[in-house]
């Protein structure tokens, strides 16, 4: 399976995955006129389009290609998915035949309550939850809820491609080095997002073994973020520790 990013809107990424055959779907296209101009350039049929919550800068573009296209519609149970022609749940298995491919159905409230994320296929396409080198703000879940989504997407294996729904790595990054400066991997990884940046390339996909070794919200547990923690007076509860970081994330301007 072929793994494209199209950049949308402001900062956004619309994910096209398409296979040998010219067939493709597409995630959260939150405007329609990129998907378009890539299924023409690349000469792709659409085939259906997943959506992983609410928010309109994710599902702005997907009922008219949902018209146009004649496809179906995977989202969440969420009735603010009016565009939805199939709702999807935690557990469950979508299967797709064109392009052939296959996408477990995990729940993860927290940016939103009904967020859900698709993982098969050697891809996270995670949303607004993970980001590399963050996470998404709580706009409608808990801490506690967020950090439990979130190691639920940490158990999935390394290798998996980390595909997200904003261009926010290098931005992270510079918070990410305030809470572990030693951190070796983390230094690595704020370098390679500048160089990709610099040559107008995506810094995403990432894997998640990256992300494990970097992301400190991935990384409640870690030595470095739990010294930082400490110094913040929240050192002792993982959700604690959780909310801090994200709480001064939400503050953060450098």
């Amino acid at each position: 399976m072929h793994v494209v990013p199209l950049p949308a809107l402001a900062d956004n990424y619309i994910w096209l995955l398409h296979d040998g055959e010219g067939n493709a779907i597409v995630v959260d296209p939150g405007e329609a006129a990129p998907v378009e101009s890539a299924l023409r350039s690349r000469k792709l049929t659409l085939r259906a389009v997943l959506l992983t919550h609410h928010h309109h800068d994710h599902i702005g573009g997907a009922g008219r290609l949902r018209d146009d296209h004649r496809v179906p519609v995977y989202a969440p149970d969420d009735d603010r998915i009016e565009v939805a022609t199939h709702r999807v749940k935690d557990g469950e298995t979508l299967r797709l035949e064109q392009p052939s491919a296959r996408f477990d159905v995990i729940a993860v409230p927290g940016h939103t309550l009904s967020h859900i994320v698709y993982v098969g296929e050697g891809v996270l396409l995670c949303g607004d939850t993970l980001f590399s080198l963050g996470c998404g703000r709580l706009f409608e879940g808990s801490p506690a809820q967020m950090l439990s989504s979130l190691r639920r997407i940490a158990s999935l294996p390394g290798d998996t491609l980390v595909c997200c729904g904003h261009e926010y790595t290098a931005a992270n990054g510079r918070f990410a080095q305030t809470v572990e400066p030693d951190n070796a991997a983390l230094k690595q990884r704020v370098d390679e997002v500048a160089r990709l940046r610099a040559n107008h390339r995506p810094s995403v996909p990432a894997t998640l073994s990256s992300e494990l070794a970097c992301n400190p919200f991935l990384r409640v547990d870690s030595e470095g973020v739990m010294d930082w923690c400490r110094q913040h007076g929240a050192a002792n509860d993982p959700v604690a520790r959780f909310t801090a970081l994200r709480s001064a994330k939400d503050v953060f301007s450098a």
